[in-house]
């Protein structure tokens, strides 16, 4: 299948669900559609006293010949490190769009403004 044929066949659960999963009561979500939302401050604020959790960034990875890269490994980390028990929680910015519009690399991402000459 096509990134954008698997992308298509995935079903979205309720962002009320996921939140409840990872202990955010609906009261705090702030939702954006069915599927997204924001945190409230209040929780955020709620939390704070909790223990500090482990960050791990990935960036700046050249993909393979598959297309594989920060995407794909921040996911494979989230799944593998949920099949051990650890608690993890992945965010990615925004995936690439590359794929969906049949090219790879950074021309594929959003437009550029137009360039303009002066005249002195």
């Amino acid at each position: 299948m096509s990134d954008i044929e698997i992308a298509r066949a995935a079903s979205k659960k309720p962002i009320q669900e996921i939140g409840d999963r990872i202990g955010i009561p609906p009261e705090h979500l702030l939702p954006y559609g069915h599927d997204k939302a924001k945190v409230s401050q209040d929780f955020i604020n709620s939390v704070q006293s909790n223990k500090d959790g482990k960050l791990v960034l990935v960036t700046a990875i050249n993909p393979t010949p598959a297309g594989e890269g920060k995407t794909t490994t921040t996911v494979g980390l989230g799944d593998g490190l949920n099949a051990i028990g650890k608690k993890a929680k992945i965010c990615i910015r925004e995936a690439s769009l590359g794929p969906n519009f049949g090219m790879k690399g950074g021309a594929a991402s959003r437009p550029r403004a137009p360039r303009t000459r002066r005249r002195m």
